[in-house]
């Protein structure tokens, strides 16, 4: 049976993570809706798992830290299965694409809205995630688009340290600034991705 994709963006559709909003749609069967919400089901426990184990980290239980962590690996390799049987994982080129589209949406439609109900909600810490979350899309999508250009030339990126702010998910190259230019962490909250 062919696989046919589209995206899925009106938030009222969303059950992918919004990050991976492409779903397939196996001739709209039943399977494949479950496989859709099996991957977001499955991508979503492994977060919320790594959150857990940080929790019970910080608690002083690191084996309940560790439980959480292996039920979060298993999850991650439950999401990639899905993902994989859905058609979902193709080629770097077309991964890189499909990664400026979801993040290019995010910045441009998904965090604007999501912002304006927060603050006429009141909603300040939901606000402060919104934002701060958008304004990192607008840097993945500037870095993917920088090595889909790379790929265009049939070359990888350049050999590059990525940083990720502990804070608030900005991703920056080579080196930490010494004040996250999005939520004034000190270059401390950075870490350096394997």
């Amino acid at each position: 049976m062919p696989l046919l994709f589209m995206k899925v963006y009106p938030p009222s559709l969303y059950t992918c993570p919004p990050s991976l909003v492409q779903c397939c749609v196996m001739s709209m069967t039943k399977t494949a809706e479950n496989l859709k919400a099996a991957f977001a089901g499955e991508s979503q426990a492994n977060r919320k798992y790594l959150a857990f184990a940080k929790k019970a980290d910080d608690e002083g239980y690191p084996q309940v830290a560790r439980l959480f962590r292996a039920a979060a690996a298993a999850e991650t390799v439950h999401a990639h299965n899905h993902l994989r049987v859905m058609g979902g994982v193709k080629t770097t080129a077309e991964n890189l694409r499909e990664a400026v589209d979801g993040e290019t949406h995010e910045f441009k439609v998904m965090y604007p809205e999501f912002l304006a109900d927060a603050a006429e909600e009141g909603e300040n810490q939901a606000s402060w995630s919104f934002n701060v979350a958008n304004e990192v899309e607008k840097i993945h999508a500037g870095l993917y688009k920088k090595a889909a250009e790379a790929l265009k030339q049939k070359r990888d990126i350049p050999q590059t340290e990525f940083y990720v702010c502990k804070v608030c998910g900005n991703t920056v190259e080579n080196k930490p600034p010494e004040k996250c230019p999005i939520c004034n962490a000190p270059a401390k909250s950075f870490d350096k991705v394997a």
